[in-house]
C-alpha cells in the first residue's frame, strides 16, 4: 500500500482528505507540506491531479499575507519566461538552486542536533538561531558569490548567442542579412 496521501477536491472548493475521512482547508495542506508529507490531491469527479494548482494557492496566500518572499519584479520576470525558450532552464535552475538551499539548512539543523541535543531537529531548538548566526556572517559572502555566479552564467549565455549568431551567418552567407556585412 502506497503512503502517498489522497485528498480530494471536490466541486464546492472543498477538499477530503481520504486518510482522515474529514474536510480540509488550505491551512491543514500547509500542514501536510511542512511535515514532509507526501500527497496528492486529485479532482473527486476526473480524476486530474491538482497538487501543483493547490500548493501554488497556498504559496499565494503566504504572499498575500505578511512578508512576501517574492518581489513584484520577479515575480514580472518569472511570468515572462513562460512561453520563452528559457521556461524549461528556468525551472530546472530554481529547482536546482532551492534544493542547495534546503541541503544546507539540513546541514544547520544536523549541527544544531550536534549542539543541542537530538530533540533539537524536530523542535526547531537551536536551528533558527544558528541560520540567523550563519546569515550574519555569511550572507554577504554568500550573495558576493551568487553575483558572481549570475554574471558568469550571464557571460556565457551572451557567449552561446553571440556563437549561434555567427554559425547562422556563416551557414546563410548568401544571403543578404542587415548586419551581416564582414568588417
Amino acid at each position: 500500500m502506497s503512503d502517498l496521501r489522497l485528498i480530494k477536491k471536490y466541486p464546492n472548493r472543498r477538499l477530503y482528505d481520504t486518510q482522515t475521512s474529514s474536510y480540509i482547508t488550505l491551512v491543514d495542506v500547509k500542514e501536510l507540506v511542512l511535515k514532509q508529507e507526501e500527497f496528492q490531491v486529485v479532482d473527486a469527479k476526473s480524476g486530474e491531479d491538482l497538487t501543483r494548482s493547490i500548493l501554488l494557492q497556498i504559496i499565494l496566500e503566504e504572499e498575500a499575507c505578511g512578508t512576501p518572499m517574492f518581489s513584484s519584479d520577479i515575480l514580472a520576470q518569472m511570468i515572462r519566461f513562460y512561453g520563452n525558450a528559457m521556461q524549461g532552464m528556468m525551472g530546472k535552475y530554481l529547482e536546482t538552486n532551492v534544493k542547495a538551499f534546503t541541503d544546507m539548512q539540513a546541514k544547520l539543523q544536523e549541527q544544531a542536533r550536534s549542539i543541542y541535543g537530538d530533540g533539537a531537529a524536530a523542535n526547531n531548538v537551536g536551528s533558527n538561531e544558528l541560520w540567523s548566526q550563519f546569515l550574519n556572517f555569511q550572507g554577504p559572502a554568500m550573495q558576493n558569490m551568487m553575483g558572481t555566479y549570475v554574471e558568469q552564467s550571464r557571460k556565457m549565455f551572451q557567449q552561446m548567442q553571440d556563437n549561434l549568431q555567427d554559425q547562422s551567418l556563416k551557414m546563410f552567407s548568401g544571403f543578404p542579412f542587415p548586419g551581416s556585412e564582414k568588417k
